[in-house]
């Protein structure tokens, strides 16, 4: 609660800021800052580098190659087997060296081995990583032009410098396509328009002016902190804000905040720490204490079997020492990394980038995915989609006018006129017929209270036209007329009501409308120049209809996530209407949208109920985005988002999985797991599905070796309650153990099931706890029979005879628990429904040859095993495929009582 409340002081510090410096003088923010319009010299702005530091905003690093290194051993499996190597240290080498007796360092160097091939596996993968995280993230330089001198009595010139260098202070100039690079008061200004979409989601660039306008005129004293928000500050219009950019115009301003002063500064800083606790996090969690508690319970009650039936503790504590180790899924840590290792790999080939490797799961859990609409869903390219008379027809005289108005405005078109102008000389030969025949007399630019623009133009004789175009409620507040079946009608009520219901018709189809209206001027009346007071009386002519469409793989990438069972919610900052539209042409039922106003309420009992039954919510704040991501994730949904701007980047952080796009905002990147580097939304399906691959082979590990082990320590205690000797040595039980764990790192590249894939998949320690119980006694069976068979077929029945009974079983525990990977891995019929990859097949050969061996070896007799008789190895097979019979009829008994299977 602390973090959020002083997360939200630094965004209402810089807002303050912002406030304060538009309602203050030029004359006194220049004194403010000691700058001049001649602009700084280069020793002022290099003292004032060192003053405020570079205009940098916050944002996460790699951690040192040494911290890496140390945090991939920060494991519990790997803490639990570092203690039992300086237990087993001090009684196999320090004590025996005290006591002046034979030493022995196998197990410790073994456990070692372990504990060295998990940590260093799973630090190469997340260094090559982050490595590549960072390429990512480096940026092309990016410069601004500012007002230096080289020495306070030397001319001022227009140099370019790079943005982390501009200072508070430093004067800038702007033209179109320019990145604002800090937080701007402007000194002058010519039709500045300046695009806000990575701050609001709006695609509609907004007019910036050199004056403080009525919309933000009230005194800095009066401001609540209630009120200081994101749409009140963003409004003020004469200030620019650091990571917008100018989409027309130019401007003359003065910085008055740079880094994490800026109002884009303190969202980055809000969005930069530890991150919340992902579903990858929280499963990790469960099942590693799970099997610890195992752990716990069963080492002592081996300990206390083994010392009270042989009276010899100090064995008895090795071996169960020993049980210990093999109760540690120890090679968890490099399996998991291995795992997502090769999922980020096939990530990459599909053009996608994975910054953290836990995401890949959380991809593949994530049964919601909530997605911002612009830029994301939609192209974010505004096309012209009618041009209508005042009855809804098609006009190309609504289209001729609309193109004088868009083609003769001065400076860069904002998107609506690019889209006018593109449809109108795309379609027709408006530009070479339109610029012979009129000529521009006049403009009244358009601002955000008039919410219109008018040009004047002049058809070959005496007589001038005003086309003027603008939002309907304002161009019918203007007008007189309407222009009907070659008539001027009079703007009566009822045809003024027809016009705005046809208007809110296209509205409600998610279209931006436009009004186009004409004045016609006669000679005795024209100006050389005009004022917004002559925009009266006109008459309507018709419409203009746009539309920012969806990409074109978006209706395939929702429906292919449906069928994989992920439902979509759309969250965004932009009007209901124009959302509702959207998600009809992607595939979305919009149902009725929960907006911001609504949302702000409800506590949370009532949100969770609402976002639940909703799939729009629109109008929403970034912080009213992330509150919904967290309560979702408080429903059990393991939740994905997507989106681009940097009003998303506390939801893509507060998301199991955030998702964002190679052209999004540097912060929207910073914040997010996993970078898209296409524009096809259909890799979202390719990565649920690795995401399933990759937490399917987690799984496989996970309960094959939990059960397999829990099954090898419960023939243990049968073993130890009426053998006169250990049944395996403690040096046999952790060879066994390492040899199983080897054969389990081709598991990465194993193949899963299509059913596995069709369904979000999460964590689930009850699960895994219920696969132990149940599917590790089978072994257990098979155990015991080997157990009567060396004891009465092979007679290693004394002690004298126990190396025997340990080859036995130690070739037999290590085959079956091998060769049972291939019988748990599915749950198919094995080899004939679904057969295993090929390295799996490989390795698990490999590994059975190697048990077979190690008896009969050199090695063999140095840990107390020896050569078996032949006749022992058709026992062998019966045993083998016996327990295979047993352990699919039992696979079928635990998916038919459970209803499902890993």
């Amino acid at each position: 609660m602390t973090k959020n409340v002083s997360k939200n002081k630094a965004q209402n510090s810089a807002e303050i800021k912002a406030i304060n410096e538009a309602q203050s003088s030029l004359d006194s923010i220049l004194s403010k800052f000691q700058s001049s319009l001649s602009g700084l010299t280069q020793d002022s702005a290099k003292s004032r580098i060192e003053q405020y530091g570079k205009n940098e905003v916050a944002r996460e690093k790699a951690p040192s190659i040494l911290v890496q290194l140390l945090m991939a051993f920060n494991n519990p499996f790997i803490f639990v087997l570092l203690a039992l190597a300086i237990v087993s240290f001090v009684t196999d080498f320090w004590l025996p060296l005290q006591n002046g007796e034979e030493t022995d360092l196998t197990g410790i160097i073994i456990i070692l081995t372990m504990v060295s091939l998990s940590g260093l596996l799973r630090f190469w993968q997340e260094f090559r990583s982050n490595k590549a995280a960072e390429a990512l993230k480096s940026m092309i330089r990016t410069t601004a032009t500012v007002l230096r001198r080289a020495h306070k009595d030397m001319n001022p010139e227009r140099i370019e410098i790079p943005l982390s260098e501009i200072v508070p202070g430093d004067i800038v100039y702007l033209s179109a396509g320019d990145m604002i690079p800090a937080d701007i008061r402007l000194i002058e200004s010519r039709d500045l328009f300046v695009s806000q979409a990575v701050l609001t989601g709006e695609s509609i660039p907004v007019e910036k002016y050199d004056t403080l306008g009525a919309v933000t005129q009230k005194t800095t004293d009066n401001i609540e902190q209630s009120d200081i928000t994101k749409d009140n500050v963003l409004d003020v219009n004469n200030i620019c804000f650091m990571g917008t950019n100018v989409v027309s115009g130019t401007a003359t301003a003065i910085v008055v905040a740079t880094g994490a002063d800026t109002h884009f500064g303190s969202l980055a800083k809000s969005i930069v720490g530890s991150r919340a606790e992902t579903s990858f996090d929280r499963g990790v969690n469960s099942v590693s204490w799970l099997l610890i508690r195992f752990m716990l319970i069963m080492v002592p009650i081996v300990f206390f079997i083994n010392g009270f039936s042989k009276n010899d503790w100090g064995d008895a504590a090795l071996f169960a020492l020993a049980v210990a180790v093999g109760l540690t899924p120890e090679m968890l840590p490099m399996i998991v990394s291995a795992n997502l290792a090769k999922g980020a790999v096939g990530m990459a080939k599909r053009k996608v980038v994975v910054k953290r490797l836990n995401a890949i799961q959380n991809f593949g859990a994530m049964d919601i995915l909530c997605t911002d609409k612009t830029g994301t869903l939609t192209q974010d390219k505004i096309i012209l989609e009618h041009h209508l008379d005042i009855n809804g027809q098609v006009d190309s005289s609504v289209l001729e006018l609309a193109w004088l108005n868009s083609y003769y405005q001065s400076g860069m078109k904002n998107l609506m006129d690019k889209a006018i102008i593109r449809f109108a000389e795309e379609k027709t030969r408006m530009k070479k017929v339109g610029a012979s025949l009129y000529k521009k007399i006049d403009e009244l630019p358009f601002d955000f209270v008039r919410r219109r623009l008018s040009v004047v133009v002049q058809n070959g004789g005496d007589n001038h036209l005003m086309i003027c175009k603008g939002a309907v409620e304002e161009m019918l507040s203007i007008a007189s007329h309407v222009y009907e079946n070659g008539e001027y009608l009079p703007l009566d009520d009822k045809r003024k009501q027809a016009l705005i219901a046809l208007a809110h018709d296209y509205n409600k189809d998610g279209f931006r409308v436009l009004a186009v209206g004409i004045k016609d001027i006669p000679a005795s009346e024209t100006k050389a120049q005009y004022t917004v007071q002559d925009e009266t009386a006109l008459a309507i002519r018709g419409f203009l209809t746009f539309l920012d469409p969806p990409k074109e793989s978006a209706f395939e990438a929702i429906s292919a996530l449906n069928e994989h069972g992920v439902g979509v919610k759309v969250l965004t900052g932009d009007n209901e209407i124009i959302t509702i539209k959207v998600c009809r042409e992607v595939g979305l039922e919009p149902g009725t949208p929960l907006l911001g106003t609504e949302i702000e309420k409800m506590d949370d009992a009532e949100l969770k109920i609402q976002i639940e039954q909703r799939t729009i919510f629109a109008k929403l704040t970034p912080l009213q985005k992330s509150r919904i991501i967290r309560l979702l994730q408080n429903n059990g949904h393991t939740v994905g988002f997507l989106g681009d701007g940097i009003n998303d980047a506390p939801a893509l952080r507060d998301a199991d999985v955030g998702i964002s796009v190679d052209t999004a905002t540097d912060i929207a990147k910073e914040s997010a797991d996993i970078i898209l580097l296409e524009k096809s939304l259909m890799v979202l399906e390719e990565g649920v599905i690795c995401g399933r691959e990759t937490f399917g082979n987690i799984m496989k590990y996970l309960n094959m070796t939990a059960s397999s082990n829990f099954g090898n320590i419960f023939s243990v205690l049968v073993a130890s309650a009426f053998l006169p000797f250990l049944p395996m040595l403690a040096i046999h039980l952790l060879i066994q153990n390492l040899l199983y764990d080897i054969s389990q790192l081709s598991l990465p590249w194993d193949r899963m099931d299509d059913e596995f894939l069709q369904k979000p998949r999460k964590w689930d320690a009850l699960n895994i706890k219920r696969f132990m119980i149940w599917i590790g006694p089978t072994s257990s069976i098979f155990d015991i029979s080997t157990y009567a068979l060396m004891w009465f077929v092979f007679s290693a029945n004394s002690i004298e005879m126990q190396s025997l009974f340990h080859s036995g079983w130690f070739i037999e525990g290590l085959l079956s628990q091998t060769l049972v990977v291939h019988m748990l891995r599915t749950q198919k019929v094995p080899f004939v429904q679904s057969t295993a990859a090929f390295p799996v097949i490989v390795m698990t050969l490999l590994i059975m040859a190697v048990g077979i061996y190690i008896p009969f070896s050199p090695l063999g007799g140095l840990i107390g095993l020896e050569p078996l008789p032949w006749s022992y190895f058709p026992w062998l097979l019966a045993t083998l495929f016996s327990y295979c019979c047993v352990a699919q009829l039992m696979k079928r008994i635990y998916i038919k009582r459970f209803g499902q299977w890993f």
